[in-house]
C-alpha cells in the first residue's frame, strides 16, 4: 500500500476528540478518592472530640483552607499536564506556593507573639508523629485513582505530572486528617501539614516516571 493510500484510510471516519475528557476523568477520580479518604480518617481514627466548639472549629477551617486552596491550585495545572505537552501550555507553577507561603507567614506571626519557652510546644505538639505517618497513610488512595485518571490523557512529562497527582493526594488527605486532628497551632500546621504534602508530592515525583510510562 502506498504512503498517501495509508493516510487516506487512516483518515477516513475520524470522529471529533471530546477535549474535556480527560478534565472529567480527573474530577471523578479525585472526588472519589476524597470521599475513600474521609472514610479512612473518620473510620480509621474518628472525629475529635471537641469537633463541634468554636476553637475547634475555627482551626479546621484554617486546616480545610490551607489544603483546599493547595488541591484547588495543583489540580488546575494537573489538567493540563495530562494531556501530550501540556507542559509546556503553563506558566511556572509557582502559584501553588502561595498556600505555603500564607501558612508559613501566619506561622511566624504566631511564633513571634509567643514566649521563645513556648515555641517547642506550638511546633512539635503531641502529634507529629500521628500527623507524619496518618496523611502520607492516607494519601495512597487519592495518589492511586489521580494517577490512574492521568493515565487516560497520556502525559508527556511524566515527574511533573506525578508530583502534582502527590500534591493533590496529600492536600486531600490533609483535608481528611483535619477532622481528628487536636493540634492547633499554626507552626504545627505549617510544618508538619505543610511537610507531609511536600513528601507525597517528592513521592509522587519519583513514582510519576515509573507510574505514567506510557
Amino acid at each position: 500500500m502506498k504512503t498517501d493510500d495509508l493516510v487516506a484510510l487512516l483518515s477516513t471516519n475520524l470522529e471529533p476528540v471530546d477535549r474535556k475528557t480527560v478534565v472529567r476523568t480527573l474530577y471523578v477520580a479525585i472526588a472519589a478518592g476524597s470521599i475513600v479518604a474521609f472514610g479512612v480518617a473518620v473510620v480509621g481514627l474518628g472525629f475529635r472530640a471537641d469537633l463541634m466548639t468554636t476553637r475547634a472549629l475555627m482551626f479546621l477551617a484554617i486546616k480545610l483552607a490551607f489544603a483546599i486552596g493547595i488541591v484547588g491550585l495543583a489540580l488546575l495545572y494537573l489538567t493540563r499536564l495530562a494531556r501530550p505537552g501540556g507542559e509546556r501550555k503553563i506558566s511556572p507553577a509557582l502559584l501553588v506556593a502561595v498556600p505555603f507561603l500564607v501558612i508559613m507567614v501566619l506561622a511566624g506571626i504566631s511564633l513571634g507573639s509567643a514566649p521563645r519557652s513556648h515555641w517547642e510546644s506550638m511546633i512539635v505538639g503531641d502529634e507529629w508523629l500521628e500527623c507524619l505517618l496518618s496523611i502520607p497513610i492516607i494519601a495512597i488512595v487519592p495518589f492511586a485513582v489521580s494517577i490512574w485518571a492521568v493515565r487516560k490523557g497520556a502525559p508527556t512529562n511524566l515527574s511533573r505530572a506525578g508530583a502534582f497527582a502527590g500534591l493533590i493526594a496529600g492536600g486531600v488527605s490533609a483535608m481528611a486528617y483535619a477532622l481528628h486532628c487536636t493540634a492547633d497551632s499554626l507552626p504545627f500546621i505549617a510544618v508538619w501539614y505543610g511537610g507531609t504534602i511536600v513528601l507525597c508530592t517528592l513521592a509522587g515525583a519519583a513514582l510519576g516516571s515509573r507510574l505514567l510510562r506510557w
